[in-house]
């Protein structure tokens, strides 16, 4: 399987534009080993993504900074200080790591609801972070 059948388009022509490191990525995706790699992971439910942010100025791609993680919170995707967030495991579920500094990071994380339950309870019932109704 090559990305082209994921996506149904070419890396090659999609990439203008991105950072070096960000071509290394989406080139990658084609490397035979690559492929090996996402099939291993696909039996425990896992995949593979290109960590990444914008300018906050041009909405251009960037590479994860390595102070950063991705935070999706009410259906909306921002991008905290990774510092904040990898601590409190009781608000946040992390949903993307990579490697960094020999060592797995968080690259994003869900901000889970407040069940308002004891931890044991809240623990057996994560639930997204939602809109919240005004």
């Amino acid at each position: 399987m090559t990305i082209a059948t994921v996506s149904g388009t070419s890396t090659s022509t999609n990439n203008c534009g991105l950072p070096p490191a960000l071509k290394t990525a989406q080139a990658a995706m084609q490397l035979p080993e690559v492929q090996h790699m996402l099939r291993r992971l696909s039996a425990f439910q896992l995949g593979i993504f290109m960590p990444h942010q914008h300018d906050e100025t041009t909405g251009e791609f960037q590479p994860l900074s390595a102070d950063v993680t991705q935070v999706e919170s009410g259906l909306a995707v921002s991008f905290q200080r990774l510092d904040e967030i990898v601590n409190q495991t009781a608000s946040f579920l992390p949903v993307g790591w990579f490697w960094r500094a020999g060592a797995s990071t968080v690259a994003a994380a869900c901000e889970m609801a407040d069940t308002g339950w004891p931890d044991d309870e809240a623990k057996q019932s994560v639930k997204h972070k939602m809109i919240q109704d005004h």
